[in-house]
């Protein structure tokens, strides 16, 4: 009976690149591992700055919104409460007011910020003022409507009024006092002149929409 023979071959791995394999594991399983970590952290840190972004976006407010808007200067539409709708670049903002200036006009248009009830402003505008703004100093904190009322009444400025009932009056302040202002008619763009006078009326501060003045207001800007 003739046997078959079989010969069984066995490879020796030398010890020095067995160690070398068992090492190249081991690197695999580490950078794993830290690959992991990393991960971890990024996720975790992302989630923290998720958080912090919604609590700075929670304590802002629109006066902060505005003032980086009137920073770069930039375009924006007020639809006030009767519906009258105001462009133009927003040149500055106080403590319950903000300015536009109208692309067709040397003067400014003061909105108190209650008569304003939309801004309207294109998408860029809109992140950037959320992602820019800062608190108003502590001086345009200070300067709310009636100081810049009473800066207009001191410059003798022609203004023109629109009035929450949709009124529209011409004229000069003459005075302002804590809550209104009096203000003598007369055509608008034209010297206040005893000649000229039409008039006067009280208005209360309450009452108004908006005051545009007949050229560049310095004390506001």
């Amino acid at each position: 009976m003739c046997g078959i023979r079989r010969e069984m071959w066995i490879t020796r791995i030398p010890v020095s690149e067995s160690r070398s394999l068992v090492r190249m594991e081991w690197d695999r399983l580490f950078e794993d591992l830290e690959d992991q970590i990393a991960s971890g952290w990024e996720a975790e840190r992302a989630a923290l700055d998720a958080e912090a972004e919604r609590l700075r976006i929670a304590r802002l407010d629109l006066r902060a919104r505005l003032g980086a808007l009137a920073d770069e200067g930039t375009t924006a539409t007020a639809v006030l409460a009767d519906s009258t709708v105001v462009t133009g670049a927003l040149r500055a903002v106080g403590a319950d007011w903000a300015a536009l200036q109208p692309e067709t006009s040397r003067g400014l248009v003061l909105l108190p910020s209650a008569a304003v009830e939309l801004w309207k402003l294109d998408h860029g505008a809109l992140l950037s003022s959320g992602a820019s703004a800062a608190a108003l100093s502590p001086l345009r904190e200070r300067m709310t409507l009636g100081f810049v009322v009473r800066d207009l009444a001191r410059r003798r400025s022609g203004v023109t009024v629109r009035t929450r009932s949709s009124t529209v009056l011409s004229g000069t302040i003459d005075r302002a006092g804590s809550d209104h202002f009096d203000l003598a008619l007369h055509d608008a763009g034209a010297p206040r002149r005893t000649q000229a006078i039409r008039g006067f009326r009280i208005v209360p501060f309450s009452a108004v929409l908006s005051i545009g003045t007949d050229g560049p207001a310095p004390g506001i800007g």
